[in-house]
């Protein structure tokens, strides 16, 4: 594992179980009479244990020596449930729990020097336990969270040391626990490394892992000796100080001393290398469960819907094999964008050596907001502070402080005017909403002084919304539980509309730019006519859940998706008819358990939404349909590290020759990457126009805020994203039929015997040639007489 070529680069899969006696001694800790066990685990070599408790610290016991602990030290910040597990490696343990920021952590650590880690892993914020599972032959380590719907698995590599990513699997049900099954019960033959039993609500479900291998034959580098089921000393001579190892056994199937189990309630085994001499069996002491293997039909999962591929990379997240529920929809309505690619642009796009992000904005707020021109982010710093960073000038930002916008309050939410690519809008915890005026070079120096201050809320703003198509109008919600619509013109209060009971979790302007549709924590999804009146038009049932939730506008407009989470904190998705709010949703679509709140980010042109949370590290991609089946699964994108955020850039930004239909950008903890997500086509020399309809001009106001405010709508200007040069692919040529294959009559037409000579005769002739012919040398010329030279 540790060579050029890992053995683990191309897995599709993982799995394992190791069974210790357990002691009879009791363990005491100066802090157990406290604070609860979270975690013990005993040694390989059988001498010392390890545990982990709430109090942070992780302490390693020697039973026969004395009762307290040896060594220890603070294991991870959190005091929340944490695992551990000894590796194959002596003096070596894995641990899992939660940093201060309640994200997952994981850590490699080396008992000879205990007092700091030896490599770390920070993964995504959930509120269900991190399960650890080992495989210490292997190296392979598998983290399932409880409540989630993903197995993640890491080589541990002590020795360099890290923790090298290798594959995720994505689960069809939530998962409520997992065990590895013994090595011994794999399909070795089929170099089936590892398997794991999910348990989910209503079953068990084993979800099986591969390596590929062009050979059937045994692969010594995938399957070491692994320890057997015969122990080696008895309670009393542990006691006495006996050391003795559990002896290993082979897993080359022609080395098994016992038949295969069989059982009528499971199939037949795969064959085995021997299976023509079966070997004899030996007498002696023997382990029962020796020859136990199970069949690679059984471990068909339907629950592993879609591995991530052979690693994991920053560059590439897309799951690429198929779920249950795409397979389902072969026989219905499927999506063209079901085989997307979501992959991260390369190194020179980024931009680099962000520092002091804030990145405890509230739940309402996307955490930072882009246009085709720049970014800006919210820092750390007190007095609110923003930082306007410039897309088309990526790089490394220097270790020097960043000019920044100075807000004198901390920043709730912000938002870029869409008619005006350098005015911003920043709303604060004082209830003021700032409209700052950004340079066209961009940001040089450090700004005090905005151009305009709205007041009028009470409490501290939620969310800021421009309208889609007037000019110098913008929706506010504040915790006064009111929502006003400003003219940035008059930079006056224009409208106010109010019926909420509790916090307003999100609000959106719908396409025409006539209606504003919210969700409140009250448990109602209402829509607004605000130029009809204060009330809310109609109202319906919302999430249940009142942790926050999203609303947008889908469907052209006929549709409310709105994304919250049911009342055992699942997250899910509800479509609603615009039309009819009372009714409740149309379909409800369950998807994980996590605490963040999934953003939606909706592309009118392809009816596709972008879902994630702040922490996530996967976006799923749904196309809508405003009757069943609703969803249509498309394939997501998947990173190695959570995000902080994740928002789309305008349609104008993508590649349309490489077929890409959206582009995003993605916010880590020290960087700002784009991800493009295209669609593998064949003849990408034509212009997609099934893919890229005409595109609404959205960067242009159809009316003026004095005109919608007295009654007038509009419509938006609609331009071709088709490039100069290129035709449209439903205008392209036919391609070339491909040749046909004869009928299968002309191989079975029955040929008398005559026939068939007549024909092996012909052939012979043909190859030979005719004998009759003159020889090549018949042909030669020779030379006079005379010009012969005698010797």
């Amino acid at each position: 594992m540790q060579g050029s070529a890992c053995p683990w680069r191309f897995i599709s899969g993982l799995s394992f179980s190791l069974k210790f006696p357990v002691t009879a001694c009791t363990l005491r800790s100066p802090v157990l009479s406290r604070d609860c066990l979270l975690a013990l685990h005993p040694k390989h070599l059988g001498r010392n244990q390890a545990d982990t408790e709430q109090d942070k610290q992780l302490r390693i016991f020697d039973p026969r020596t004395k009762p307290g602990a040896s060594q220890s030290t603070e294991a991870h910040k959190n005091g929340k449930d944490g695992r551990l597990a000894w590796t194959g490696i002596q003096e070596h343990l894995v641990s899992t729990g939660f940093n201060q920021m309640r994200e997952h952590e994981v850590k490699v650590w080396d008992t000879r020097h205990f007092s700091s880690a030896l490599a770390s892993l920070t993964l995504d914020t959930s509120p269900g336990s991190l399960m650890l599972l080992l495989d210490p032959d292997s190296g392979l380590l598998i983290l399932a969270g409880k409540g989630e719907s993903r197995l993640s698995c890491y080589e541990v590599l002590p020795q360099q040391p890290a923790l090298s990513p290798v594959t995720q699997c994505l689960l069809e049900s939530v998962l409520r626990g997992a065990a590895l099954v013994p090595r011994r019960a794999l399909a070795i033959m089929n170099c089936e490394v590892l398997r794991v039993l999910q348990l989910s609500n209503t079953a068990i479900v084993p979800v099986s892992y591969h390596v590929p291998r062009k050979a059937v034959e045994f692969h010594e580098d995938l399957f070491p000796d692994t320890a057997g089921c015969v122990p080696a000393s008895d309670p009393h001579a542990w006691w006495a100080g006996s050391n003795q190892q559990v002896q290993k056994v082979s897993l080359h199937p022609a080395h098994r001393p016992h038949p295969s189990f069989t059982s009528c309630l499971v199939p037949p085994m795969e064959p085995s290398l021997d299976a023509a001499q079966p070997a004899e069996t030996p007498v002696g002491d023997t382990d029962p469960s020796e020859g136990f293997s199970s069949p690679l039909s059984s471990l068909a999962s339907p629950s592993t819907p879609s591995s991530l591929g052979p690693s994991l990379s920053s560059t590439s997240g897309i799951g690429t094999s198929p779920s249950q529920r795409s397979l389902q929809s072969l026989l219905g309505p499927s999506s063209k964008f079901r085989h997307a690619q979501g992959t991260v642009l390369h190194r020179d796009s980024h931009i680099t050596n962000l520092k002091g992000l804030n990145l405890t904005t509230p739940g309402e707020s996307d955490g930072f907001c882009a246009n085709r021109l720049r970014v800006a982010v919210p820092l750390l710093s007190s007095g609110g502070q923003v930082a306007v960073l410039e897309l088309q000038k990526p790089g490394r930002l220097p270790d020097t402080a960043l000019p920044t916008l100075q807000n004198g309050a901390a920043v709730t939410d912000l938002a870029w005017d869409p008619f005006d690519p350098y005015r911003l809008a920043v709303g604060g915890e004082d209830a003021r909403i700032r409209l700052w005026r950004v340079p066209p070079e961009g940001l040089q120096e450090v700004l005090t002084t905005p151009e305009a201050v709205l007041t009028g809320h009470t409490e501290k703003i939620y969310s800021l919304r421009f309208h889609p198509l007037a000019a110098d109008l913008l929706a506010s919600s504040s915790y006064d539980l009111t929502i006003r619509i400003w003219d940035l013109q008059a930079r006056a209060e224009q409208l106010r509309l109010q019926g909420h009971r509790d916090q307003i979790f999100s609000l959106a302007w719908s396409p025409s730019g006539q209606h504003l549709a919210t969700v409140c924590k009250d448990g109602y999804l209402r829509v607004y006519e605000p130029r009809g009146g204060p009330e809310p038009l109609q109202e319906g049932p919302g999430p249940e859940g009142a942790r926050g939730a999203r609303v947008v506008w889908v469907c052209d407009g006929q549709c409310l998706l709105v994304s919250g989470f049911d009342s055992r904190s699942e997250r899910q998705l509800l479509l609603y008819p615009a039309e009819a709010l009372a009714g409740g949703p149309l379909a409800v679509l369950g998807l994980d358990v996590a605490p963040s709140t999934l953003l939606p980010s909706y592309d009118p042109d392809t009816s596709l939404v972008l879902l994630t949370g702040k922490g996530d590290t996967r976006v799923f991609l749904y196309e809508l349909l405003p009757e069943a089946p609703f969803f249509l699964e498309c394939n997501s994108f998947t990173s190695t590290d959570p995000h902080k955020g994740f928002i789309l850039l305008p349609k104008t930004e993508c590649d349309v020759r490489e077929v890409e239909f959206a582009r995003c950008l993605r916010l880590r903890q020290t960087s700002l990457e784009p991800v493009a997500f295209r669609l593998p086509r064949v003849r990408k020399e034509f212009f997609q126009d099934d893919v890229f309809p005409d595109t609404t001009v959205s960067w242009e106001p159809v009316l003026s805020a004095k005109a919608w405010l007295g009654g007038a709508n509009g419509q938006p200007r609609l331009i071709s994203l088709q490039p100069p040069g290129m035709s449209p692919v439903s205008q392209a040529p036919r391609e070339a039929p491909a040749r046909r294959v004869p009928s299968s009559a002309i191989y079975l037409e029955e040929k008398s015997d005559q026939q068939k000579k007549e024909e092996l005769l012909n052939a012979m002739v043909a190859k030979l040639g005719n004998r009759e012919d003159p020889l090549p040398q018949d042909s030669f010329e020779g030379v006079d007489e005379d010009e012969w030279v005698s010797g």
